[in-house]
């Protein structure tokens, strides 16, 4: 039995929070606002095509999440400066939701971490997925997800 789809616009009221939140913690800062619009349209462009309503949040948290990851493809991809002065200024920064009000070293610890951890990180308490979601959404097993989660954690109490 599937479950009726509620108009474009309730989705959006609904859950325009968790998708700008995803998408600043895994973009950062300057590219978080681009991720989000990115994956509204996408979503929006794909709406008619949903068969059912059952799980649209977590929907939408997979097509933030995989516009945030051509987001960082399309970063590996730009040329890079080589004086050491101007990497720093164009480093990628890792914000967390509403960054200024935020521990910036925990953000900065946050970005350092390998790519699979942060996100799997990220995903468990920026957008407070449980591990299945976050298994979902990474294509890994929910063991890995515990294990993503763990490890980065451990990472971060390591480095804090």
């Amino acid at each position: 039995m599937s479950v009726p789809l509620p108009p474009f616009q309730r989705l959006v009221d609904a859950h325009w929070r968790d998708v700008g939140r995803l998408a600043h913690a895994l973009a950062g800062p300057d590219e978080g606002d681009d991720v989000a619009q990115q994956a509204w349209l996408q979503a929006y462009a794909a709406y008619p095509r949903v068969t059912s309503g059952r799980n649209l949040r977590g929907w939408l948290l997979t097509i933030t999440h995989r516009c945030a990851t051509d987001v960082h493809r399309a970063r590996t991809r730009r040329p890079r400066p080589t004086d050491d002065a101007a990497l720093d200024h164009h480093a990628p920064a890792i914000a967390g939701p509403e960054s200024r009000d935020t521990d910036p070293q925990l953000w900065a610890a946050v970005a350092g971490l390998p790519p699979r951890n942060r996100e799997a990180l990220v995903l468990r308490y920026v957008a407070d997925l449980d591990h299945a979601g976050i298994a979902g959404i990474l294509g890994v097993t929910q063991t890995t997800s515990r294990r993503l989660v763990s490890d980065a954690l451990a990472l971060l109490r390591k480095d804090l």
